[in-house]
């Protein structure tokens, strides 16, 4: 028990312990991490002094700032300029007392944010099944005893116990080291395991070169060790990107932009529209209030309500197709953005390559040589001799198979399941025999010595007798090639042991440079009697190798227009290495460092990073900085990354993309786009959805927007004309249900929200239109180019005029001489207008490519949802009881005939447009083509 002053003062004590930045506690002596840390080095801390540390410190955790509640989540779908223009729609509609209108508009936006809310959350929901927090168990020493914990309960101080195959739970200063290597690739990006100490350092450095410092989320590859926490939570330098992450806003997508400007773009139609009307009542000397509201209902009638539920669903379609694919998309936006895409920044290790150390190359010291086939820590893959291609098994090859046995003997490692349990690159090594049938090799010696590697001596060797038969003890020796040599005076010649000349010496060193050179890690292999009597047997090649998929996604990325860069923590030799074995820039490799970036000036960054492929040596502020300049220069950019180091990188980004199985907690937070299966090649997938949205959306603007400027010509004209309305009420409304086109005057209104229900199913046959299959090969689309462009304006008008025109032409044949309306009259202008609407929907299915090269059948959806526009208006023109509530009458099989020929000059207008267009670019391709020659 502690009395009360004690007690007083102890708490007093606990509430100065502070977390240690890396850099200053790599420099204490362990007496020194005692005295800073008031804690018994043996003996941990006592319980007393934890639940006061906490109380200072808070958990070993993070509390995201983006925890929202639902509530706050569905509200933030309102903030769409578009949503936001139709809710001022309805405003006014209640204003100028048209309550129908008001609700259908209301239902419309509804409808749009539901949809959008329960496909987020949905996304959440994946991602939260794919995400692992911080790792959840650690052991620690506390009153004298070794305890099972839960990271979250670890405070600074506390001293933790590590062996292989533990996830460091917070920021630890080493205090006691065997053999302990940490792969801190999710961390610096470094694909080779970190070797650690426990002694003080003296030299600066960052913090990569911390020997002493064991970081939180990196994992033990081999070894144990034991030491004192320095930081956690959020003052681990783990947190440090955790808060920079947060501190970074994530930037709108092109397609927000847009449709932010469609929005400013219908609000100015709708302003000139009110003003047109109340220009023209003026003139005519019609009352200002009247014709003022005349021009609102127009205006609210005009504004595409449909578009912003098509854009929607079209988005939520798409990513539900992404989602079979394995991509999870956590907002909807996003899965547009890549069609915009033009730079992809990628990570190295765990993204462009699966962090798993693999032999590519063998060197006998006889002068063979072997590639090797097969990734990952497995038995598939083949040893093949060059130029021959000869598939080598067992002592098949005596030199290659002396090579690789000394490479399975002088080894510590297991593999199981396909995981290394060790050194990655003794991983690669068991892998290399297991190809060659000889991993079972290492069973036919008893081990009697090891000599362990170590940094200062950079090789470790193995005493070994022989099991079979009586021979003399054999060391198998392996390491970097200059201390190897030193150790052997003979070298392997096909079995037989020669003299190691001068002239074979050099030979083998040349070989090592050149293997060194492209980005391999090079190990040398040597056997016999004693250490200063070995034979060299060899040189073998180790790499992290791309994964598969990723050169031809590559290749089918930049021949589309996209840039792909590396940008890696990786050394240069092995950024290159990769760079060139994915075909990145066709082997045109420029490359930057870290340290560059960092001493650049933005405006010469931002002029440079556009021609630079490869950045190696970088640290999180780098990457984003060179995000930014990206950006800066006028680029879309995707970033892909598995590590915390690419953590901020992701959601400065215009599309962040994480790896599912092999990304940290803190990555799948940033991005905005999760591989699920790791695989990079799903990108392409991405980027093909992500274009042909945005030409569906394209499509259905056009469609809507000529069908409403239409109607609304056809009544403002008669209206102007002082002519009798060329249709009646429910004609309007009728047109409304099945083409969704917008009501044209107050008095349909009443039973307006009904038929914006209905044809929800018309408006989206247009938004589901499969991709295009060029649609990959196109180059990403310009970001300045807005959804309504100077072409699709053309289009649009194109069509609308000569909708008006012929509809105006058969009111026109149609009217008597007394100018009264008619039931014939109305009923062959409202059949017009539904069958030009019909062909005009037919030809809006592309902008560019004719009806016969997309195929009649390739959208059923639309197919039965024009099918079920003439069934219906067959109905409406022929059934007794319809004709009575729409006040139609029988048409002859000549007016019909009379009515589709004149309505399908809307489809072969555009079609001749298309036509044209396609004849005047491959002559402008061919006369550039001739200019070039």
């Amino acid at each position: 028990m502690i009395d009360g002053p004690c007690e007083l003062k102890a708490i007093e004590k606990e509430k100065t312990v502070v977390a240690l930045p890396p850099k200053e506690a790599s420099k204490c002596h362990r007496e020194d991490l005692a005295k800073a840390f008031y804690v018994d080095l043996q003996n941990g801390l006592s319980e007393f002094s934890v639940t006061q540390r906490r109380l200072v410190h808070g958990w070993n955790e993070f509390v995201a700032d983006n925890t929202e509640p639902m509530w706050k989540k569905y509200l933030d779908q309102f903030k769409n300029p578009l949503i936001l223009l139709l809710l001022a729609s309805a405003l006014v509609s209640v204003l100028t007392k048209e309550y129908e209108d008001a609700v259908s508009i209301a239902l419309a936006v509804l409808i749009v944010v539901t949809v959008a809310f329960i496909q987020e959350y949905r996304s959440e929901k994946s991602l939260e099944e794919l995400t692992k927090l911080v790792p959840p168990e650690c052991n620690c020493i506390r009153e004298g005893k070794l305890q099972h914990l839960l990271a979250r309960d670890l405070v600074p101080g506390d001293i933790v116990s590590l062996s292989i195959g533990d996830r460091i739970p917070a920021d630890i200063r080493l205090t006691e080291v065997t053999d302990l290597l940490v792969d801190e690739s999710s961390f610096t990006g470094e694909a080779e395991p970190s070797s650690k100490t426990d002694t003080p350092l003296t030299g600066e450095g960052d913090l990569t070169t911390l020997s002493n410092i064991v970081f939180m989320g990196t994992l033990v590859q081999c070894g144990k060790g034991k030491g004192v926490v320095i930081g956690t939570g959020e003052r681990s330098q783990f947190g440090e990107v955790f808060k920079m992450m947060q501190a970074e806003e994530t930037p709108k997508t092109p397609l927000q932009k847009s449709m932010d400007r469609l929005g400013k773009q219908l609000t100015l139609f709708s302003f000139g529209i009110i003003g047109l009307i109340m220009f023209t009542g003026w003139l005519q000397g019609k009352q200002l209030l009247s014709m003022f509201t005349i021009g609102v209902s127009l205006a609210v009638a005009a504004i595409p309500e449909g578009l912003p539920i098509v854009v929607t669903v079209t988005l939520v379609l798409g990513v539900l197709r992404m989602a079979r694919k394995r991509v999870i998309v956590k907002k909807l936006p996003i899965v547009e953005t890549l069609g915009c895409c033009n730079v992809i920044c990628s990570d190295k290790t765990g993204t462009l390559t699966a962090n798993e150390m693999t032999v590519t190359q063998l060197v006998t010291s006889d002068g063979l040589h072997a590639e090797v086939s097969g990734v990952g820590y497995n038995g598939k893959g083949t040893v093949c001799l060059l130029p021959s291609k000869e598939v080598i098994k067992e002592f098949s090859n005596v030199s290659v198979g002396k090579l690789v046995e000394a490479g399975c003997v002088a080894n510590n490692a297991v593999i199981r399941k396909n995981a290394v349990m060790g050194q990655p690159t003794e991983g690669a090594l068991i892998a290399l025999a297991m190809k060659m049938d000889l991993s079972d090799i290492k069973d036919s010696y008893v081990r009697k010595k090891e000599i362990p590697f170590s940094s200062e001596q950079k090789w470790m060797a193995v005493q070994c007798s022989p099991k079979s038969e009586e021979q003399e003890d054999i060391y198998f020796m392996k390491g970097a090639f200059e201390e190897v040599i030193h150790y052997c005076t003979m070298y392997n010649n096909g079995g037989i042991p020669l003299p190691l000349t001068p002239q074979q010496r050099s030979f083998c060193q040349q070989e090592e440079k050149r293997m060194g050179s492209l980005g391999l890690r090079v190990l040398a292999l040597a056997s016999g009697p004693e250490l200063g009597r070995l034979t060299f047997l060899g040189l073998i090649g180790i790499i992290d190798p791309p994964r598969a998929g990723v050169k031809e996604a590559v290749q089918v990325l930049s021949a589309s227009g996209m840039s792909v860069k590396m940008i890696t923590g990786d050394a240069l030799e092995t950024a290159l290495a990769i760079g060139r074995s994915i075909g990145l820039c066709n082997g045109k490799l420029n490359a930057m460092s870290g340290e560059e970036v960092e001493s650049a000036e933005q405006g010469e960054l931002d002029e440079r990073v556009r021609k630079v492929s490869v950045f190696f040596r970088t640290s999180p502020k780098h990457k984003l900085k060179i995000i930014k300049a990206l950006q800066e220069s006028g680029a879309i950019v995707a970033m892909t990354g598995d590590g915390v180091n690419d953590a901020v990188a992701l959601k400065s980004a215009d599309i962040g993309i994480s790896m599912g199985q092999m990304g940290t907690d803190v990555s799948k937070e940033a991005a905005s786009m999760i591989l699920v299966d790791d695989d990079f090649s799903a990108i392409m997938n991405a980027v093909e959805e992500g274009k042909g949205i945005f030409h569906n959306i394209k499509n259905f603007v056009r469609f809507q927007l000529s069908t409403s400027i239409s109607a609304l010509s056809l009544i403002t004209l008669s209206t102007v004309c002082n002519l009798p309305s060329p249709l009646n009420a429910m004609q309007i409304l009728w047109i409304n249900i099945i083409m969704d086109g917008p009501p044209a005057q107050s008095r349909c209104s009443g039973s307006d929200w009904v038929n914006r229900r209905v044809r929800l199913a018309e408006c989206c046959s247009l938004g589901v239109e499969p991709v295009d299959r060029d649609t990959l090969r196109q180059p990403p689309r310009n970001i300045k180019d807005t959804i309504l462009s100077r072409a699709l304006v053309l289009r649009i008008l194109l069509s609308a005029t000569t909708i008006i025109s012929g509809t105006l032409f058969i009111f026109w044949k149609e009217i008597p001489e007394d100018k009264a309306s008619t039931p014939r009259t109305t009923t062959m202008t409202f059949t017009c207008f539904v069958f030009f609407d019909l062909f005009n929907a037919l030809t809006c299915r592309s902008q560019t490519k004719l009806i016969f090269e997309i195929g009649f059948l390739r959208n059923r959806t639309f197919l039965y949802s024009v099918l079920g526009s003439i069934l219906g208006q067959m109905a409406v023109i022929y059934v007794p009881p319809l004709q009575k509530v729409f006040q139609t009458e029988n048409l002859g099989a000549l007016d019909l005939l009379l009515l589709t020929g004149l309505a399908s000059s809307v489809f072969i207008l555009s079609e001749l447009l298309k036509l044209c267009e396609k004849f005047c670019s491959r002559a402008k391709k061919a006369q550039i083509h001739q200019e070039d020659v």
